[in-house]
């Protein structure tokens, strides 16, 4: 080994210069020296949409794992405090070009969490915003990506099956055929990012989300919101209207499985990722008997049903349960949270944050 490792040495020694960068990282691969041994051999992330209900938290699970100064949070939104003092945060428009590239190039970037989006619901009230965000923005983020060798990270969702594909359980290929211009625009980057990687060589990668439930941050404008919502409401009031009806089965989970997923989908290598494009699935449930999970634990809770026809048409379109035996095969997705598990967490954690609101 050390005969090697001299002979690099020599070689750059002999051109009469001092060794360069890549020539130290090739000395310490031969070495054996682990590329996570300094903060600057990491990756650098950039999170988009990063005020979600999803990037404060991947940036928090990714900053725990590659440092604090390699993950920027990027939002158009003017961020909480406890958000901008807990690592690097910018202003990030992803429809405007060249203020994405610059950001890029300017923090030598290696990987883009694409998290910016308009969601079912709000789309449906917004279709030209929806477009603008979901469809010329992701363009932005493939070309961009494509330019600079990122690896590019985009979430995609149960909205992205219509009502003509399998819902119980609905697979990795099927029809898909949305709906929604959400479901729409999210089929559109699944298929656009697969052409970019099979064009180009881009490293893009892609989950399927079902309805992701958090203690810590509020809906965003989606269908699944009541899952969020009736927990809040159970602590609180104890009364929670749902705009869905009782037997709404969806496919639902827990915000720690979602990230935790998303991180080690990440970090797969390459070549053990047969597809592009993946479902994840935890647990299937619907408001019935998420209400009765909770009853075990608050028995005096009131639920009413006041039914958003749009909503429910979106949600009956959308898949019962997703069929993710690709994603346990290909890197080894397990979830943790089963509805139990979910409700006594998310249970713990708003009455906990509800008793310290209360106290200051």
């Amino acid at each position: 080994m050390m005969q090697v490792v001299q002979l690099l040495r020599g070689a750059v020694k002999h051109a009469g210069s001092r060794p360069p960068c890549s020539v130290e990282r090739l000395i310490s691969a031969v070495r054996g020296i682990s590329s996570s041994c300094t903060d600057t051999d990491h990756p650098k992330i950039l999170i988009t949409g990063g005020l979600g209900q999803l990037g404060v938290g991947l940036a928090k699970l990714l900053r725990r794992r590659f440092g604090k100064n390699n993950v920027i949070l990027s939002d158009i939104r003017k961020p909480p405090n406890h958000v901008y003092h807990n690592g690097p945060f910018i202003f990030s428009d992803i429809l405007d070009y060249k203020n994405l590239r610059e950001i890029v190039v300017n923090n030598n970037i290696s990987w883009l969490v694409h998290y910016s989006a308009v969601l079912s619901a709000v789309g449906e009230n917004n279709v030209s915003l929806a477009k603008e965000v979901n469809i010329t923005g992701l363009h932005n983020i493939l070309d961009i990506a494509t330019e600079h060798g990122l690896r590019v990270f985009v979430p995609s969702t149960i909205g992205a099956f219509g009502p003509s594909s399998p819902r119980d359980p609905t697979p990795d290929l099927c029809v898909q055929r949305p709906r929604t211009i959400y479901g729409v625009s999210k089929v559109h980057a699944e298929l656009m990012g697969e052409y970019y990687h099979h064009r180009y060589g881009l490293d893009f990668r892609c989950l399927r989300y079902p309805g992701i439930i958090s203690a810590d941050s509020q809906p965003g404008g989606g269908t699944t919101d009541y899952a969020v919502q009736i927990f809040h409401a159970a602590v609180k009031t104890g009364h929670f209207e749902c705009n869905l009806r009782s037997d709404t089965r969806l496919p639902m989970m827990y915000i720690d499985d979602c990230l935790r997923a998303t991180m080690e989908f990440l970090e797969a290598p390459a070549d053990s990722l047969v597809n592009r494009t993946y479902n994840i699935n935890a647990m299937s449930f619907t408001p019935h008997n998420l209400t009765q999970e909770i009853r075990k634990v608050l028995p005096d809770l009131k639920v009413t049903y006041n039914v958003d026809p749009m909503r429910q048409a979106i949600a009956d379109s959308w898949p019962m349960a997703l069929e993710d035996s690709a994603a346990r095969l290909d890197w080894s997705w397990k979830h943790e949270y089963d509805l139990p598990e979910l409700v006594q967490t998310m249970l713990t954690h708003i009455t906990m944050s509800s008793q310290l609101a209360q106290a200051n």
